[in-house]
């Protein structure tokens, strides 16, 4: 082993055991200096700017790392404070960059009808993405590309392709779950995520991937999957660092497995009625086909993108649902009664007449949204309110402070399903409910996860009724980028009309 490489041991060593709090100092020595020096330029522009009027500013004592440890203890509780103390628009230094925040469906509306080469997405998506998809998709390609190759992806994600998915989706379910047997205790998000994975590939990359879904490919998705963290998001990416060399290593091994699945589909002569196909048929505008390493990147980025948020979401909708048995109860009988006493196999129309379940993902998405920070760049000023943003700030907008501001949502900390059978303000705000973000960037596959996570749900009720151990609800763990609950241990017993 090199210096190098037993120097990255080393720090990767470190940040595993870490918090972001602690990550965040351990990465200060790399860019000190840097720090300083964005202090004058940020002196300078506001010479230069005049009468210009910029956001408010939260000072710090701590020069370059800011309110990276008061932000990464608690990034909520620091925003809503935020917002009380400056208003809707603000901003703050962490780790020598300047975040603003645009807090509240007004000021957000900023973010969600700009243009692309005003505050950029690629600028600040691209270190974490590129690595993991691979070059020449998604934030790795001009705008104007990645929306084509979205469309591409969309055409797949259609309804004649859902209706099929409702019955693998529940079948891929059950048989996961056989495994726990009649009672117990078990980490529930650590066993969706599994589940998540499963289904997904087998939906969205075809039955030949699903087959070599084995420990192996499992731990290669892993692998790949670390690439999404704080360290790659702050630290350079030609660090030896052992999870950036797993993440290279299995991004490589994933495109061989892909590679020759697209050969030997190319070669068949019978057509599939899958993603993989639609994407092996799709044409660009200038009638070029896509690249088996674009189809490859595509595949790779359509069930990453969407394994976070959908294991996450699930976990949290199954901890909320265990909290209240009433409403858990209420959820089992409308199973009964949208799908029948004998509770027969899961119908995609019968989806949408699950209300409850709806309004239980509804509101799990709005007190735990995935995604708890949406970034740009901003490569022109804005103007917000009476406010400009100048280039160079990390223009940024929370769902998780939007979806519970005090001046929006009534009782906005309760879990409270039945609220959107009222009227509620935030109906009439266009950004006040955003878990899958909104405009041009908006989650192409956000029908696909509510298909996917109702039909788990409706699995589950099914088989289980679910309870906290010892009342135990879990926090949330703030030391990753997706906001996943922290001890996710839930205590279940097999219904005893469920049949084996």
């Amino acid at each position: 082993m090199t210096i190098a490489e037993v120097s990255g041991a080393l720090v990767e060593s470190a940040l595993e055991k870490l918090s972001v709090t602690s990550l965040l100092l351990a990465t200060s020595a790399f860019t000190l200096t840097l720090g300083f020096m964005g202090k004058i330029i940020f002196k300078q522009k506001q010479k230069l700017a005049g009468d210009t009027k910029f956001p408010p500013h939260i000072p710090s004592s701590v020069p370059f790392l800011g309110h990276a440890v008061a932000f990464g203890k608690s990034p909520i509780e620091f925003l809503e404070k935020a917002y009380e103390q400056y208003g809707p628009v603000v901003s703050f230094t962490m780790v020598g960059k300047t975040f603003t925040y645009l807090l509240g469906s007004d000021a957000a509306a900023l973010m969600f009808n700009s243009k692309n080469e005003d505050l950029n997405a690629e600028d600040v998506y691209a270190r974490l993405t590129t690595p993991v998809f691979g070059k020449g998709v998604a934030y790795d390609v001009p705008n104007p590309l990645f929306l084509e190759q979205k469309k591409m992806l969309k055409t797949g994600l259609n309804i004649a392709q859902f209706k099929q998915h409702v019955e693998i989706i529940e079948e891929e379910t059950k048989d996961y779950f056989r495994r726990w047997g009649d009672r117990g205790e078990r980490n529930l998000f650590e066993a969706l995520s599994e589940l998540i994975i499963l289904t997904a590939s087998r939906c969205l990359h075809g039955s030949e991937i699903r087959q070599m879904l084995d420990e192996r490919v499992a731990q290669l998705y892993a692998d790949l999957d670390g690439g999404f963290t704080h360290a790659a998001w702050l630290l350079p990416g030609w660090l030896p660092l052992p999870s950036f060399r797993r993440r290279d290593r299995a991004h490589l091994e994933i495109k061989k497995i892909f590679y020759s699945v697209i050969k030997k589909r190319r070669e068949a002569q019978e057509k599939h009625d899958d993603i993989l196909q639609t994407l092996i048929d799709a044409r660009y505008k200038d009638g070029r086909p896509l690249s088996d390493p674009e189809i490859a990147g595509m595949l790779i980025g359509l069930l990453l993108a969407g394994q976070h948020t959908s294991s996450t979401t699930s976990a949290w909708m199954g901890f909320f649902l265990a909290r209240d048995r009433g409403l858990q109860e209420r959820c089992f009988s409308e199973q009964r009664t949208v799908c029948g006493e004998e509770l027969p196999p899961l119908e995609y129309e019968q989806l949408k007449d699950l209300g409850l379940l709806d309004r239980c993902l509804k509101e799990t998405l709005r007190l735990r949204p995935p995604i708890m920070t949406m970034m740009r760049m901003a490569r022109t000023p804005q103007r917000v309110g009476e406010y400009t943003i100048p280039p160079g700030h990390q223009v940024c907008v929370s769902p998780t402070v939007n979806h519970r501001l005090q001046d929006t949502w009534a009782e906005h900390l309760d879990f409270d399903p039945d609220r959107y059978l009222q009227e509620n303000p935030a109906a009439g705000e266009k950004f006040a409910y955003i878990p899958f973000g909104a405009g041009r960037h908006r989650c192409i596959g956000e029908n696909f996860a509510y298909v996917q996570i109702k039909t788990i749900w409706s699995t589950l009720l099914r088989l289980y009724e679910f309870e906290l151990v010892d009342g135990n609800f879990p926090s949330i763990n703030y030391t990753t980028m997706i906001h996943t609950p922290h001890d996710p241990i839930i205590r279940y017993t097999r219904r005893t009309h469920t049949q084996h």
